[in-house]
């Protein structure tokens, strides 16, 4: 057993290398708290212009960029998702979460619909019935 231990040891004589130094970060955008090594929060700071930004905030960012129309860059879509967000947690649970599910399912759809497909995507063909459901009847 003292071979496999030996086998874990860095060889440069100077005992196991240290666990990265973990530090605690909230999320600019939804107040997300994670722990982080210090190179990963610097480089999410740097893509984001110094703002500490988590995973979940960061993607819908990036789906912001790709969604949009006229081609924004990464500024202008972290400042629509930061206003988004802070419109959703400023408004008030639904008088009829029913009818606010349906009205969301809607807007979803009508999104999706409105969206510009990705170039050189072919539409797939709409199914047409070659015959009748019901059978023919012979006399």
């Amino acid at each position: 057993m003292a071979g496999a231990d030996s086998q874990l040891q860095p060889r440069n004589g100077h005992g196991a290398i240290p666990p990265p130094e973990l530090e605690l970060v909230e999320c600019d955008c939804c107040g997300l708290a994670e722990e982080c090594t210090l190179e990963y929060i610097g480089r999410v700071r740097e893509r984001f212009g110094g703002r500490w930004i988590c995973g979940l905030c960061a993607e819908a960012v990036k789906d912001e960029a790709v969604r949009s129309e006229g081609g924004i860059d990464g500024e202008e879509a972290l400042g629509r998702h930061m206003k988004f967000y802070e419109q959703f947690r400023s408004s008030s649970p639904p008088a009829n979460p029913t009818e606010d599910l349906i009205s969301a399912v809607k807007q979803l759809l009508r999104r999706t619909l409105d969206s510009p497909r990705k170039p050189g995507s072919a539409c797939r063909p709409m199914m047409v019935r070659s015959k009748s459901c019901f059978s023919a009847l012979s006399e």
